[in-house]
């Protein structure tokens, strides 16, 4: 039996719809990221501020919609066009730490019937507001002290065998918006 550690590639897909400053320091952090990623792809979902040239600057592989759709169609085109055995979705106004990756690929070649992954919002949120810095803190706490094992999905910051994605035909299209199309793909994850 071998014992050395499995090295995943990983791509990264990020949809953006006018991503504006966050979306900056959201690629920051992703070119910044070690190990650093097979790929990483940005869907510009009908962007009109130019998120798409942005992100080519970065570096990224850049596709284009002509019109928004929403995240859910976003996340399915990039996630068709990945080479990556790993998916790892992160939103446009997420600011991975540089150890995401790591934590990302150990944890797939730890477990290897593991399907996916989500991680979790961090105690110190960016946004000085009330309203921001509550919602934040309380989804932290949530996902801190809640089961590991989950039966849901979050496409701000998670991660899933490319394989398995496809399979479950990726994110439902019919949410047009933001809403919960993770959460539904989450549950047909668990249920398969």
């Amino acid at each position: 039996m071998n014992n050395c550690p499995t090295e995943f590639s990983v791509s990264v897909i990020v949809p953006v719809y006018n991503g504006g400053e966050n979306f900056r320091l959201c690629l920051e952090c992703l070119k910044n990221a070690l190990p650093r990623p097979a790929e990483i792809i940005v869907v510009a979902d009908g962007d009109t501020d130019g998120s798409w040239q942005l992100a080519r600057a970065f570096g990224c592989r850049v596709l284009r919609l002509p019109s928004p759709g929403g995240p859910a169609r976003a996340r399915n085109m990039g996630a068709r066009s990945a080479e990556g055995e790993i998916l790892f979705f992160v939103d446009a106004d997420v600011m991975v730490p540089p150890d995401a990756l790591r934590h990302v690929t150990t944890a797939f070649e730890r477990e290897p019937y593991l399907a996916a992954i989500f991680g979790s919002y961090d105690e110190q949120p960016g946004e000085p507001n009330f309203l921001s810095q509550y919602r934040n803190l309380l989804h932290h706490y949530v996902h801190q002290t809640g089961r590991e094992e989950a039966s849901t999905f979050w496409g701000a910051c998670g991660a899933i065998r490319r394989e398995v994605f496809l399979t479950l035909s990726g994110f439902d299209e019919q949410y047009g918006r933001p809403s919960i199309e993770h959460i539904e793909f989450g549950h047909r994850v668990k249920r398969a």
